[in-house]
């Protein structure tokens, strides 16, 4: 397979064109001819335009590439070797939500031809790869996984806005059915990934390792989110004790925050149902996300507090939310917790106006039934920095006090005006 791909007498298929699904279709195109498939006929056409529809890439990726942009199944059969990459997101009852992956398979079902390969990045519970999207492959093509095709398992490592730790650069773990697919698809990939690949031993243990790797990430941000409440009861900035404990050569080095997006607040939740139905009830992994789940709640209230003590009407106060990303300088509103956030404050009949310079006003409003404020009032009783984009960062205490009324309260969550905003009734997670 992989021969055939250099030699271009194959062609290679990304299923799925979002934030993970683009990047490495573009650049597996620098090297081999690729089909870009995706049901969304207008992002297909922006595309076609060389318009990456989630901003996070430049015209001039597209630039030098040998890619056909599609939603049709009739030019995706061309393909020999599929890339799934589509969302797995988790529902309001946070159960994972397989629909994305399934419908993926389905499409791979209706284009497969015997000595395809299908390798799925999606991030997954272990086993569901082989248990859930291998046998609907298998039902309407009629073909026999192992045999007559190959599959595989490469979780996604993309970082929206990371332009540091880009898809060369990190390494990249992979896996298949059996050896021969495993050395196919490490060499596949081996064309992209300048850091090298890891050859894991199973399709399991490829799932299981993607799963942890936010799992891990999740448990350490909730840890310092419990220290954040608990030192704020002592009157202790929880962001001079992390830069104090982390003078010692192996402290890791977490902050509080807000945990939003399509990877760290939801993965986990594969890993808990997965165990769940195996008999086991997650403990520590559970206790992680109810914390980290609560911490819009728990702003919020703060915030209130802080306007109430000023001898403001809370009925009559107003808020400002500065960014409702889910994660600094993107636009991607993924799973944002400060939806929840906004949530949170309207519900204490406060008026609340949101700005951001990387969000859209139309996508808020379908998402979330709130859109950007066209103009900044000069009265807010309290500013919410909830979001560190680059272009807040050097906001002097002049900006905050022409926007806000007498004994305004700023938050700022991250932390990045400590200790700069002189003059002013400040608090930070």
């Amino acid at each position: 397979m992989y021969q055939s791909l250099i030699d271009k007498q194959n062609k290679l298929a990304v299923i799925g064109l979002g934030y993970v699904g683009l990047p490495i279709a573009l650049e597996f195109a620098r090297h081999i001819n690729v089909i870009g498939f995706d049901i969304n006929a207008k992002r297909v056409e922006m595309m076609k335009n060389g318009i990456d529809p989630s901003n996070e890439l430049e015209s001039s990726a597209f630039e030098g590439t040998s890619i056909e942009f599609t939603n049709s199944l009739d030019t995706l059969k061309e393909a020999k070797f599929f890339i799934v990459a589509v969302p797995t997101p988790v529902d309001e009852h946070n159960v994972p939500d397989l629909t994305p992956v399934l419908r993926a398979s389905e499409t791979i079902g209706k284009v497969i031809k015997k000595g395809d390969y299908v390798v799925f990045e999606s991030t997954v519970y272990p086993g569901c790869t082989e248990d859930d999207c291998l046998p609907v492959i298998e039902k309407i093509s009629g073909l026999k996984g192992g045999i007559d095709f190959k599959i595989g398992y490469s979780p996604e490592r993309i970082n929206p806005g990371d332009k540091v730790h880009t898809l060369q650069n990190v390494v990249k773990v992979v896996s298949g059915c059996d050896a021969e697919s495993l050395e196919e698809i490490a060499q596949t990939y081996e064309l992209v990934i300048t850091a090298g690949v890891h050859r894991a031993s199973s399709i399991k243990v490829a799932e299981a390792a993607k799963i942890i790797e936010n799992t891990q990430r999740d448990l350490n941000i909730a840890l310092m989110n419990e220290l954040s409440i608990i030192f704020d009861k002592m009157g202790i900035n929880t962001y001079e004790v992390l830069e104090a404990a982390g003078t010692k050569w192996n402290f890791l080095k977490f902050f509080p925050g807000l945990v939003g997006g399509h990877c760290i607040g939801v993965d986990p939740y594969y890993l808990t149902y997965k165990s769940e139905q195996l008999g086991y009830k997650s403990r520590v992994i559970l206790s992680g996300r109810i914390i980290n789940d609560e911490m819009a709640s728990y702003v919020a209230k703060k915030t209130v507090q802080a306007i109430i003590k000023s001898g403001v009407d809370i009925s009559k106060a107003k808020v400002l939310i500065m960014g409702t990303t889910f994660k600094e300088n993107v636009s991607d509103i993924r799973n944002s917790k400060v939806a929840d956030l906004i949530k949170e404050l309207k519900g204490y009949s406060l008026q609340v106006d949101v700005i951001d310079p990387h969000a859209d006003h139309e996508e808020l409003l379908h998402e979330y039934g709130y859109g950007l404020t066209d103009k900044i009032a000069s009265d807010y009783n309290a500013v919410i920095v909830a979001v560190s984009h680059d272009k807040y960062a050097n906001q002097e205490v002049s900006y905050f006090k022409e926007i806000t009324a007498p004994n305004a309260i700023i938050v700022d969550l991250k932390g990045i005006y400590r200790n700069k905003l002189k003059g002013m009734n400040y608090w930070s997670l």
